[in-house]
């Protein structure tokens, strides 16, 4: 499972380290993507193609269907996790995440979001101050 929070740097060649607990288990190769709130989502190759089986089976007769597999799979591309834990950020996630020197790695079950550290802590700091009542929201869900 891939939770926590980590901070790293990108280098001059659009370089970042995974953090060491992720490592272990994700593989040697992922799939990077758009995510939502201007995020970027990382796969393991195996839950990309999980998940990408059910954005598949969506369809393509609705709009808004044919719009988020458009989003997703037209963002996406493999990297691979070099010998030394790192993988590439490809320009156009980059521009899309705002990703320049520093990136903020979660792990959220079974995907790893990438976030700009501004975004994250602004994005962090909202959802703290709404964490009650989003709890109660999902325990009317029967979720919890």
């Amino acid at each position: 499972m891939l939770i926590g929070e980590y901070s790293h740097t990108i280098d001059p060649k659009n370089r970042v380290s995974l953090p060491s607990k992720f490592r272990k288990e994700i593989g040697k190769k992922l799939v990077a993507t758009y995510g939502l709130e201007q995020c970027l989502f990382l796969y393991p190759l195996k839950e990309w193609q999980r998940i990408s089986g059910e954005i598949a089976q969506l369809g393509m007769l609705r709009s808004d269907t044919r719009e988020f597999n458009r989003f997703m799979f037209g963002g996406a591309q493999e990297v691979e996790v070099d010998s030394l834990g790192r993988i590439l950020l490809p320009e156009n996630l980059r521009q899309f995440g705002s990703l320049s020197n520093k990136a903020v790695f979660v792990g959220v079950h079974s995907r790893i979001e990438i976030w700009n550290e501004d975004k994250w802590n602004a994005y962090k700091k909202k959802v703290v101050g709404q964490a009650d009542s989003l709890a109660e929201k999902l325990s009317q869900t029967g979720a919890f």
